[in-house]
């Protein structure tokens, strides 16, 4: 059988890296398998799902170089669970429950301070017909529990190896809500069933979600599919990740950190495998050595910092053709393969050239607070043509002139030529500002 995958996020919010790693996970499973990768809107939220928020995860997905080739919406699909939800009640494996969600925290802590896990004690099935009418008179709408075999449940994870559950020990999950609405656990079921889903790529934080998804699987009639849990990310000293660049959503990396889709993909795709981070400028190299005995169970460590040392690498490779149209869209279209060879090896991001254009092409206000030192260091100008020495060589003249060193030498030149304190290497800029922008900005 051929390999059909698909990634299902939920439109109540933005994409986060950790959903995007696992995007792009079963992204790159599917084309290294020529197989299918489908798109599903999990969206039976209606109250939290926002047609904003999905355009955005597609907007994400497409941005980071990833194409589905199907799309489904659970909304759409409704009746489809209803009619299953009926032959599950039928067949005696959803059962309704009347407890309050205070009712339910009172069972939890009580069964935890007794030292004990806090298991569903099932009293829901006890109930007779009486009981259930006076919960319901006094107003109670039920939610519904899937009944859980107590029995081994088993499979082979891609990634986890052999994982084994008894489903004694086990909570009957909540698969309807007060309202009638189905919760994400039975759709999930349902979809990959009927759309021949034949691997399910997720977090680990899904693992004992799993146990009871394969029994759901064998009470509606079929056979599970294959399952890969994922590590979840954590930050590089090992704890929760956190807000450390941005909000750590793929919109904020694109629209607010200004980052290269490939340093994402580059990162993501290698975080927790045996094969080392690197950064690539093609996503066919990492489709080619993609396999999941690759990956292991340890905890992944995203760096940030990793992440701009790869945006940097792609960048510093780059050639002018291939960012000469996103130059032009950022004003400075004037700019040609020269400047571009010469600045790109000093540039962490590509908003980072606007500064360097800035600077050398003007309008710049030098900042001259030592007059006399400044027009000493004109008259030492060397001539025509400037080069990557040229700042070396003009500032070992100035030091031997006036015997300035350090802070007191360098400030007072980079002032004057930049109107800055800080900014691009001089021994790169001083060429491409040239002789007689040089002259000007010294004389003012």
């Amino acid at each position: 059988m051929s390999v059909k995958v698909r990634f299902a996020p939920s439109p109540t919010g933005l994409l986060h890296v950790g959903n995007a790693r696992t995007a792009l996970v079963t992204w790159l499973f599917a084309r290294s398998q020529n197989g299918h990768f489908m798109l599903r809107i999990d969206d039976t939220d209606q109250e939290r799902s926002k047609e904003e928020y999905e355009i955005e995860i597609e907007n994400g997905l497409k941005w980071l170089g990833m194409s589905w080739d199907s799309k489904a919406r659970q909304r759409d699909r409704m009746d489809r669970y209803q009619d299953v939800i009926a032959q599950l009640k039928d067949d005696g494996r959803l059962y309704p429950c009347y407890e309050t969600p205070d009712e339910l925290s009172l069972k939890r802590k009580t069964l935890l301070s007794r030292g004990k896990p806090p298991i569903y004690d099932r009293a829901g099935l006890s109930l007779t017909d009486e009981q259930k009418a006076k919960y319901e008179q006094e107003g109670r709408k039920p939610h519904w529990r899937f009944k859980l075999n107590h029995a081994p449940i088993e499979w082979d994870d891609m990634i986890r190896g052999p994982v084994s559950f008894d489903g004694a020990d086990l909570s009957d999950p909540v698969l309807i809500r007060e309202d009638g609405s189905p919760l994400y656990h039975l759709c999930s079921v349902i979809d990959d069933i009927d759309y021949e889903m034949t691997h399910v790529v997720r977090g680990e934080d899904h693992v004992s979600n799993t146990a009871a998804h394969i029994q759901m699987f064998e009470a509606i009639g079929s056979q599970a599919p294959q399952f890969a849990h994922l590590p979840l990310l954590s930050d590089k000293e090992g704890g929760k990740l956190s807000k450390r660049l941005g909000s750590l959503s793929v919109h904020d990396l694109r629209e607010v950190e200004k980052l290269e889709p490939m340093a994402v993909v580059s990162l993501l795709s290698r975080l927790g495998t045996s094969d080392p981070i690197e950064a690539f400028d093609d996503v066919k190299q990492i489709i080619a050595t993609f396999d999941f005995a690759k990956f292991s169970r340890g905890t992944p460590k995203f760096d940030a910092e990793e992440l701009l040392r790869l945006n940097a690498r792609i960048l510093h490779d780059t050639p002018y053709d291939h960012v000469q149209e996103r130059l032009s869209d950022m004003g400075i279209g004037d700019m040609d393969e020269a400047f571009w060879m010469a600045v790109r090896p000093n540039i962490t991001r590509l908003s980072d050239v606007v500064e360097w254009w800035q600077v050398a092409n003007g309008p710049v206000t030098p900042i001259i607070e030592d007059a006399d030192y400044v027009a000493d260091a004109a008259a030492l100008l060397p001539d025509a043509p400037w080069d990557e020495q040229t700042w070396k060589i003009w500032t070992d003249h100035v030091k031997e002139k006036t015997g300035r060193k350090g802070k007191s030498l360098f400030m007072p030149l980079r002032q004057a030529l930049t109107g800055m304190n800080h900014g691009p290497e001089l021994s790169v800029l001083m060429p491409l500002i040239g002789p007689e922008k040089a002259k000007k900005r010294l004389a003012a």
